[in-house]
Parts: structure tokens; sequence; C-alpha cells
């Protein structure tokens, strides 16, 4: 008997203020880049800050397509700490990613930013975030992130 097809639960909304980037150049697999995460919100069914601390690690393949490698934090409204680490992709066509680049803002329709997210707390009231899947939807403009995260249940 197969098991029952997941859906996805929207949980919330992570709007994430980025730092200047650093640029490291060609590594091994790519471009390497360093983008700081210094703030932002969180909104939905949890709501709170995004802490001045954490960063993207991104590796920029020759395609174009970018390995997002997050790591960051933020406080809820009502105090607790909850870590996240969210990795994937943004992939399109080049003429779109070139826009992305240049800082231009890009209908999210025209490319595509995918993410797995993992989250981890302490604290008694979150608990249920360190044994759920999330996956993410995600829009870049020049200085910011939008992230749409979901539990898969």
């Amino acid at each position: 008997m197969h098991p029952p097809v997941p859906t996805l639960r929207p949980i919330c909304t992570l709007s994430v203020e980025l730092g200047p980037i650093r640029e490291m150049g060609e590594g091994r697999g790519g471009k390497r880049r360093i983008i700081p995460i210094i703030g932002g919100t969180v909104t939905g069914m949890i709501r709170g800050s995004i802490l001045n601390l954490g960063a993207d690690w991104q590796l920029v393949y020759k395609d174009g397509t970018a390995f997002l490698d997050t790591r960051y934090a933020f406080e809820t409204d009502d105090g607790a700490l909850i870590e996240i680490i969210n990795r994937g992709f943004r992939h399109g066509p080049a003429e779109v990613l070139a826009r992305l680049a240049a800082g231009e803002v890009v209908d999210p329709t025209e490319y595509s930013m995918r993410t797995s997210a993992r989250l981890e707390t302490g604290d008694p009231r979150y608990d249920w975030v360190n044994r759920t899947v999330f996956v993410c939807a995600g829009s870049r403009s020049a200085d910011a992130v939008l992230i749409d995260l979901y539990a898969v249940e």
C-alpha cells in the first residue's frame, strides 16, 4: 500500500535583508560569493525578526545556476530563537539571470528559486519545527530575498 501524497502547508514568509555581495572569485566548482544576511521579518503562522547574522555562501556554476547555502536565525515575537539552514538552487534563462545580477526587479515566474530548509530550536513552544520537513519558493531583489516557507505534510 502506498503512503499518502505529501501536501504543502504555508507556514511563513521570510523577508530577508541582504548586505553587499562579497565576491570571492573562481573556486574549484564555480564563482564563490558571500551575501551577508543583515535582518528582516518573519510573517504568517510564525512571526518575528531575522537577526543580523548569517550569510548565503553561494556557488554560481558556469551556466549561471546558483547553489544557495544559507545559515541564519530569527527571533519570534514571543522570544524563541530559531535557526534556519536553507539550501537549493536559483536558475533560469541567461538573460533573466543577468537582469537579476544587475539588481533589476524580475518577475519570479521568469526563473526558479527553490530550496529545502531545516529549522531548529530548543524552545518547547516551537519543538514541532525540529521534526518538520520544509520546502521554499523564493524571489530575489537587489537587496533582499522573499522566501515562502511550507511544511511538507
